[in-house]
């Protein structure tokens, strides 16, 4: 990036910073951490207290669960009725279902009241992230801000996601080694409570209630376009679930099975600064053509994990391929809110972080038997398969269908409609 684009960039961050204040990203990032942080700290700490893998596992796939089935309600109500509420109520629900789920595996419970409560851990997990991208937008939108800015707003908030689910698994891990991961949940049942809390009551979400309060009639019906958009996130969920159980089993094989996380956490910080540096992407490429952009990279860094076998080249390859993942998720949720009517943006990205997840999940289940048996070069080639069909999606999607539409709430910069490639 040269000078010229970092100063862009860096210009444009500003602008976004203004938009919310200092204190909003903040209160965002902790508020959405813990939602990284229980599902590996649900797993650790029923495998711990239980003895029992299988027990571990069902409890983390029924948190997922309830997340993906429960969160298009959550974004739902809070087009409806404005984040505040909303978001309050699921904080502290979600701190109470965490604590209760400790309380739980501690006490020694049988496995299906295990599985109960990791699945209303999951189904309070209040959304702070998705929430906090419809807010962000709302807010620029409010302002006139250019599309620029709108696409920096993504950016940025795609980063502290990146950031958010590196760091979280990291810190169950470091609280799993030096005392019990029951200490690690119940710090994310404290922090979603203070700071989702915190994150509700912030001045600007009287912007998502003021919405909400505007609208009449109906809220407006979801193009089919958002369809491919929401396959597009669920294979991006397919890579990671993939990739993931390719690292753990090749890590596992090489004898560093501890190098797992670091190996992940490489990957994502090199995705986050690659979000980042999406603000200096001229605005005369247009979104389709990013969209394509992200997935070819994304199907052409993964191959070379087919024939990785040491840990140096694991490394190599796996920090190099996280250049394409921000990216891509930032285009997808940039196609998203130009598509969605206004009224449905929280409820939109909600649904397309349950597609990601629930892509991330099933992967994961699948593509860990099949590294178990066949070792981790077919987790990698799953991985591979999910790049390439989101490439297919990609090249073949009707972009036309992005159009500029002139209707209320999608207009840009002096009320002209958004230009959309």
């Amino acid at each position: 990036m040269g000078s010229s684009g970092r100063g862009r960039a860096l210009d444009t961050y500003r602008e976004v910073i203004g938009l919310t204040g200092p204190l909003l990203p903040g209160v965002s990032f902790l508020g959405r951490l813990p939602t990284a942080t229980i599902q590996f700290g649900s797993v650790l700490l029923v495998a711990r207290t239980s003895g029992s893998l299988g027990a571990a596992g069902l409890t983390g796939g029924a948190l997922a669960v309830g997340q993906v089935l429960c969160g298009p309600l959550v974004g739902r109500l809070a087009d409806r009725h404005g984040q505040r509420t909303v978001v309050l109520a699921f904080s502290l629900a979600n701190a109470l279902a965490i604590t209760a789920l400790v309380c739980g595996a501690l006490a020694g419970l049988a496995t299906p009241w295990l599985v109960l409560l990791g699945a209303c851990a999951g189904a309070s997990v209040p959304l702070v992230g998705p929430l906090a991208r419809a807010r962000l937008v709302a807010l620029a939108r409010r302002h006139k801000a250019p599309e620029p800015v709108v696409g920096a707003a993504l950016s940025f908030e795609s980063t502290l996601d990146e950031v958010s689910f590196v760091l979280g698994p990291a810190l169950v891990g470091l609280a799993a080694v030096l005392a019990h991961p029951a200490h690690a949940l119940l710090a994310a049942a404290l922090l979603v409570a203070l700071c989702g809390g915190a994150f509700a009551l912030h001045p600007t979400a009287a912007v998502t209630r003021s919405a909400a309060v505007r609208r009449t009639g109906a809220p407006g019906r979801m193009p089919r376009t958002v369809h491919s958009l929401r396959a597009a996130l669920a294979l991006q969920g397919a890579m990671f679930g993939a990739c993931q159980a390719g690292i753990t089993a090749l890590t596992e094989r090489l004898g560093r099975p501890e190098q797992a996380g670091l190996v992940y956490a490489a990957m994502g910080v090199m995705s986050a600064v690659a979000g980042l540096a999406m603000a200096a992407v001229p605005a005369r490429v247009g979104l389709p053509a990013r969209w394509r952009a992200a997935t070819a990279a994304a199907f052409a860094l993964s191959l070379p994990l087919l024939w990785t076998d040491s840990l140096a080249g694991l490394y190599a390859v796996v920090t190099v391929l996280g250049v394409a993942y921000a990216p891509h998720l930032i285009t997808v949720f940039g196609l998203t809110e130009r598509v969605v009517p206004p009224a449905r943006l929280a409820e939109a990205m909600a649904v397309a972080t349950s597609a990601l997840v629930a892509g991330q999940a099933l992967a994961v289940a699948v593509t860990g038997r099949l590294a178990e048996t066949y070792g981790p070069a077919a987790a990698f080639g799953a991985a591979s398969l999910a790049a390439a069909l989101a490439c297919a999606l990609a090249l073949t999607a009707r972009t036309g269908s992005y159009a500029a539409r002139e209707t209320p709430g999608h207009e840009g910069v002096a009320g002209r409609p958004r230009t959309r490639s």
